[in-house]
C-alpha cells in the first residue's frame, strides 16, 4: 500500500447544544468533511488507514466549542478539529518503534481515511494469528466488554464470583439498563454466565430487544417504553421477595431514580454511562439519592481506562468464554457499511449511524461502521 499524499477528514463544525445535525453543507450542520495534506511523519507518529469505527454515546460529551477545555477524562474534540472515535486502523508507515507497516491496531483515531497520529494512542496490536474477525475486537473483545467486565469484577465487587457462586451460596441479583447495547449486553452475559448472578433483569428499549436479552441469560428484560416497566420488575422481584444487589447504570437520571428504590442494603452501583442525558442535561436529575443514605449503598463511577493494567488478564478471560458459548459473539455486533462514489460522500454517512444511538432504532449490540 502506497502512503496518501491527501486524507479526507470529519471536522465538528458547530457544536450542538443539544441533538446534533448530522445532515452537510447546512448552516447548523454540526460536522464537516474537509481534504487535508497528510504531513510527513515524526518520531513516535504513524500512518494509519482506517477499517472500522465504534460507535458509542460518549463521544457525545467529547465535543466543545472553541476554548471550552472543561476537563474532561478523554480529550475534547473542539470546534474546527477532527471528529474522534475508537476505531482499527493498519499501520501503512511507522516512525514508531511500537508498530511496523501491516500492523492492525485499535486506538482513538478519527473518522477520516487516513490520519498521522501519535503512536501512544493505540492500546492494543491484534494478533493475526488468532485468525478471529476483526469486528471481535471493537465488540465481544473490545472496550465495551471490558467495560462490562471490570465494572461488574471490580466497581461493583462481583470478582469473588468469578467462576460461579459457590455451592450453596446465592449469587447476587443484578439490573442492567441499556441491555440491548454494547456494553449492557455483555454486562449480562457475564454476570449470568462467569459471576453466577442468581437473577439478571435487563432494561430495554423495545420488546424484540428484550427477547433477545433474554436469550443471552437475563431472566426478565422489560420495555422502558411501556407504561408500566417498573412495575413489572417489581413484580418479578416480589415473586421471590427480592432486591436488587448490583445495579449496572449506562442511562442514568429516572432509570438511576427507579434502580435506587430497588437496591438491597450495602449493595453496589458501578456508574458507566448515563446516555438520557447527553443531549439534555435536565434528565440527569436523579430524585432518590438520599435511598443510598438509608441503604449504604456505594456508588462509583468508572471508565474502562482506569483497568488498562489488566486487560492483559481479562482478554483471556472473555476469549475463553466466548469459546465456550458463555459469551455470545453471533449478535453481538451490527456493521454498517459506507456508501457513495466518492471518500467524501462516504464519510458523510457516519453522524447519521452514530446517531442512531440517541433517536434512532438502533441495532442490538455493537453498532460498527466499516469504511470501505
Amino acid at each position: 500500500m502506497s502512503a496518501p499524499k491527501v486524507a479526507t477528514q470529519v471536522f465538528l463544525k458547530n457544536c450542538p447544544t443539544g441533538f446534533i445535525n448530522p445532515k452537510f453543507n447546512e448552516s447548523d450542520s454540526t460536522f464537516e468533511v474537509k481534504e487535508v495534506p497528510i504531513p510527513e511523519l515524526q518520531e513516535g507518529q504513524v500512518l494509519v488507514k482506517s477499517l472500522y469505527f465504534s460507535n458509542d454515546p460518549t463521544q457525545r460529551t467529547w465535543l466543545r466549542a472553541a476554548g471550552d477545555d472543561t476537563p474532561s477524562y478523554l480529550p475534547p474534540v473542539h470546534e474546527g478539529t477532527p471528529m474522534a472515535t475508537l476505531g482499527l486502523a493498519e499501520v501503512v508507515e511507522s516512525k514508531s518503534d511500537k508498530y511496523v507497516k501491516g500492523d492492525i491496531v485499535t486506538g482513538r483515531i478519527f473518522w477520516s481515511d487516513y490520519a498521522v497520529l501519535p503512536a501512544a494512542v493505540f492500546f492494543n496490536k491484534i494478533d493475526k494469528s488468532a485468525g478471529l474477525p476483526l469486528e471481535f475486537y471493537l465488540s465481544v473483545l473490545g472496550m465495551t466488554t471490558l467495560t462490562a467486565f471490570f465494572g461488574l469484577t471490580e466497581v461493583a465487587d462481583m470478582k469473588k464470583y468469578l467462576g460461579g457462586a459457590k455451592a450453596g451460596e446465592k449469587g447476587p441479583v443484578v439490573l442492567v439498563s441499556a441491555a440491548a447495547g454494547a456494553t449492557g449486553s455483555s454486562t449480562v452475559q457475564i454476570a449470568k454466565h462467569l459471576l453466577g448472578a442468581s437473577t439478571v433483569v435487563g432494561i430495554a428499549g423495545s420488546d424484540e430487544k428484550c427477547k433477545w436479552v433474554e436469550s443471552l441469560g437475563a431472566d426478565l428484560c422489560v420495555n422502558y417504553k411501556t407504561k408500566d416497566w417498573t412495575q413489572q420488575i417489581d413484580k418479578f422481584l416480589a415473586k421471590d421477595n427480592e432486591g436488587v444487589d448490583v445495579y449496572f447504570d449506562c442511562v442514568g437520571g429516572l432509570t438511576l431514580s427507579y434502580a435506587l428504590t430497588k437496591m438491597n442494603k450495602f449493595g453496589h452501583i458501578a456508574l458507566c454511562g448515563a446516555i438520557s442525558g447527553y443531549n439534555d442535561h435536565s434528565a440527569l436529575t436523579v430524585s432518590t439519592l438520599p435511598l443510598a443514605i438509608t441503604n449504604r449503598l456505594t456508588l462509583k463511577g468508572f471508565i474502562v481506562g482506569d483497568f488498562a493494567p489488566q486487560f492483559s488478564e481479562a482478554i483471556p478471560v472473555l476469549a475463553g468464554a466466548i469459546k465456550e458459548g458463555k459469551i455470545k459473539a453471533q449478535g453481538a455486533y451490527h456493521v454498517e457499511k459506507l456508501s457513495g462514489d466518492n471518500v467524501a460522500k462516504r464519510l458523510e454517512g457516519i453522524p447519521a449511524i452514530w446517531n442512531l444511538l440517541f433517536e434512532g432504532d438502533k441495532p442490538n449490540g455493537k453498532l460498527l461502521i466499516k469504511v470501505d
